[in-house]
């Protein structure tokens, strides 16, 4: 197994696909979709394009359904919720499908969706990822932070750090074995530095800085949180995932 870092959707190379590719946003698109899954939703689609979304989402009976939208971190004005993994109860998203579209998160899914094997990942659910990859040791696997809008985030590589530093200790493979670029190493040590106070890592990086000008400092505090939620998002058609089983 081969691990791969990529900071953001549009530093993957284009003219080859992994095995398996690890979709991160931590704040907060994979972190509420984890969030939907483990509560009982039926099924995540992904779209960039809010009007797709809603021409997509008609099709659907409306206690089915919930359309959330979110862009520079805000709610979109007409959709159900927002982005924040906080609305997403059970009692609201029990057998519904969530079709969502977000600013960062979803773009990095649809970048990825020709792999073999695509799954979401956030902090929440960083133990069921790693325990999927070790269960079926793709050859190559690429763990892609959302970044925002094109450029690093330190929330997303860190996760990405946090997955690749478990398969280490997990396995027998060497680092110098596991890591297939300069970007695992790094944020590798980023996850080490900061494994023990994330939510102050969130504080500095400028998206969890834009959260808290929106008073969403709840949602920071949860999505902080590592391994609480035994789900794992897995693509089952390009843009639709749904808890693998």
């Amino acid at each position: 197994m081969k691990l791969f870092v990529y900071h953001t959707p549009e530093l993957t190379p284009t003219d080859k696909v992994p095995e398996c590719a690890i979709a991160v946003d931590v704040l907060r698109a994979t972190t509420t979709m984890a969030t939907v899954l483990a509560a009982g939703g039926e099924a995540i689609q992904v779209f960039s394009d809010l009007d797709q979304l809603i021409k997509v989402s008609e099709a659907w009976p409306t206690e089915k359904r919930l359309r959330a939208g979110e862009r520079g971190g805000a709610k979109v004005p007409g959709f159900d919720l927002g982005n924040s993994p906080l609305d997403c109860t059970p009692e609201l998203v029990q057998g519904r499908r969530l079709f969502i579209s977000t600013t960062n998160g979803t773009r990095a899914l649809q970048r990825v969706q020709d792999a073999k094997v695509v799954l979401a990942s956030a902090f929440t659910n960083r133990a069921a990822v790693v325990q999927y990859l070790l269960e079926q040791q793709p050859e190559t696997v690429w763990i892609v932070g959302s970044g925002w809008e094109g450029s690093f985030s330190l929330e997303d590589t860190a996760c990405a750090g946090a997955i690749a530093h478990s398969v280490v200790q997990q396995t027998h493979l060497s680092l110098d074995e596991l890591a297939g670029n300069d970007e695992v190493i790094s944020a590798i040590a980023l996850y080490s530095q900061w494994q023990d106070n994330l939510l102050g890592l969130f504080h500095l990086a400028s998206h969890g800085k834009r959260l808290l000008r929106l008073d969403c400092l709840e949602d920071l505090k949860y999505c902080a949180q590592t391994d609480i939620l035994d789900v794992l998002p897995m693509q089952q058609e390009p843009g639709v995932l749904k808890k693998h089983k």
